[in-house]
């Protein structure tokens, strides 16, 4: 096979996705970086419930686990403060999306159930989870957030 010519560009492929399952695990040392994690499940969502795919939510299952420091920004009292995060969790679990806390983390930080915003499910663990699920054939993303120390304009 040739190699193709040096001016020609690149090629856009429509993967044929079909009844995609994820749990994504999110655990960060910071609350305010859950906002860059929230791409993570905007990079995996909007592909599938945009054309050509056009996924409908009983098309996939997307299971958003928290269990570290960001799950203050889903008590009911610091919304105000997460204003834009709580949005777009709002947002995907209306496509969808699942949004559990860990129950061993939640008392932890001393909250309780009815501490929590409406849309997220309290399990028992975030270890069992990560177990049931991967083992009912889910596939695991985990958000990897850093600290950016570069502007993207700088390095294109």
């Amino acid at each position: 096979m040739a190699a193709p010519a040096a001016n020609a560009q690149a090629t856009f492929v429509e993967t044929p996705y079909q009844n995609p399952k994820a749990l994504v695990d999110v655990y960060l040392d910071h609350p305010d970086k859950m906002g860059a994690a929230l791409f993570w499940v905007r990079s995996l969502v909007n592909p599938l419930i945009e054309p050509p795919y056009s996924m409908l939510p009983e098309d996939m299952s997307v299971i958003v686990l928290l269990h570290g420091t960001e799950l203050v920004t889903v008590a009911r009292k610091n919304e105000a403060k997460y204003q834009d995060v709580v949005q777009r969790m709002r947002y995907y679990a209306s496509q969808g999306v699942k949004f559990k806390v860990c129950g061993l983390a939640l008392k932890d930080f001393g909250y309780t159930l009815a501490d929590m915003q409406a849309f997220i499910e309290v399990t028992p663990s975030a270890m069992s989870e990560l177990v049931h699920w991967q083992n009912r054939g889910y596939g695991l993303i985990t958000p990897v957030v850093t600290d950016k120390k570069v502007a993207t304009e700088d390095i294109r």
